[in-house]
């Protein structure tokens, strides 16, 4: 099993991170890496508290997380308010179905609960009813839907 770490993006690894796509099936359901990443500045200079991270395998990038607090630079729900949301994460197609985005979960859950930017109770997620994977997954770490859906997709939240 490989080693999943969070990385700051870095002039090295930039481009390697921005040309991770999902499978083309799953491109309705998250932005692309680079749009992500632009819209991390764009909040970092409104007020909000982005923290983009590349998720490595070992050495190697294979997917993209995007966290934010509070703010997300989007329609909001009643739980986002003091609470961390996980605005983008997606593993690359070639290294899904590897255990990376279970495994890559738990370092964000973990990273999250240290409160970077500040206490929180909460952590939400949306996801389309038509991910029923990703909602699976969620479900896993104790996400549960909060009946609020934005932007036509469900709100989960897990306590911290």
């Amino acid at each position: 099993m490989s080693n999943i770490t969070l990385q700051n993006i870095t002039l090295d690894n930039r481009r390697a991170v921005f040309n991770l796509e999902v499978a083309e099936g799953q491109r309705r359901f998250v932005a692309s890496n680079l749009s992500s990443v632009a819209s991390c500045y764009v909040l970092s200079q409104n007020g909000g508290h982005p923290f983009p991270f590349a998720i490595y395998a070992d050495d190697k990038p294979v997917g993209f997380v995007m966290i934010t607090y509070g703010i997300t630079g989007y329609d909001l729900p009643s739980i986002a308010e003091g609470s961390y949301c996980i605005l983008r994460l997606m593993i690359d197609e070639q290294f899904q179905n590897r255990g990376y985005g279970r495994q890559a979960m738990e370092k964000i859950l973990d990273w999250i609960r240290t409160c970077p930017a500040g206490p929180a109770q909460y952590c939400w997620i949306s996801y389309s009813v038509e991910n029923v994977h990703a909602k699976r997954m969620y479900e896993s770490f104790g996400f549960r839907d909060n009946g609020e859906i934005c932007h036509d997709e469900y709100i989960t939240v897990l306590e911290l």
